[in-house]
């Protein structure tokens, strides 16, 4: 099982980099506008911080700093998914450049959640 976990662990961070990867490649198509550039700068940010946390995660030295490294990642890919929902409706970039990057932040956001959940009732099911 623990063998499962860490295959796991290691295919999810390179996930999640490939996914900072793909934000990286799309930034460099945004216009120089100041509001592009300034959205565009949160965006950035938060999605790298979606591959640093999660390493970081895979890092920790307990359940608790585990969970609150998966919290920050859930936080910065939701947060990435506002600046690029506010890309498509201020018309600066496509729908179409946007949304398989979309798509994949959703999905590392569904398995971060559920697994965030599963740690959260654990614990719950230790303390009663």
């Amino acid at each position: 099982m623990e063998n499962y976990n860490n295959d796991f662990a290691e295919k999810f961070r390179a996930r999640t980099k490939h996914f900072v990867l793909e934000v990286i490649k799309l930034y460099r198509l945004l216009p120089r506008s100041v509001e592009a550039q300034i959205i565009g700068k949160q965006w950035l940010r938060c999605s790298t911080s979606v591959g640093a946390n999660y390493r970081a995660a895979c890092r920790a030295r307990s359940q608790n700093e585990f969970s609150s490294k998966l919290s920050i990642v859930i936080e910065e890919v939701d947060e990435s998914l506002f600046w690029m929902e506010l890309l498509i409706e201020s018309q600066i970039m496509e729908k179409e450049k946007l949304i398989i990057v979309m798509n994949e932040a959703t999905e590392i956001l569904k398995v971060v959640s559920t697994a965030r959940k599963s740690i959260s009732e654990k614990k719950n099911l230790l303390i009663h």
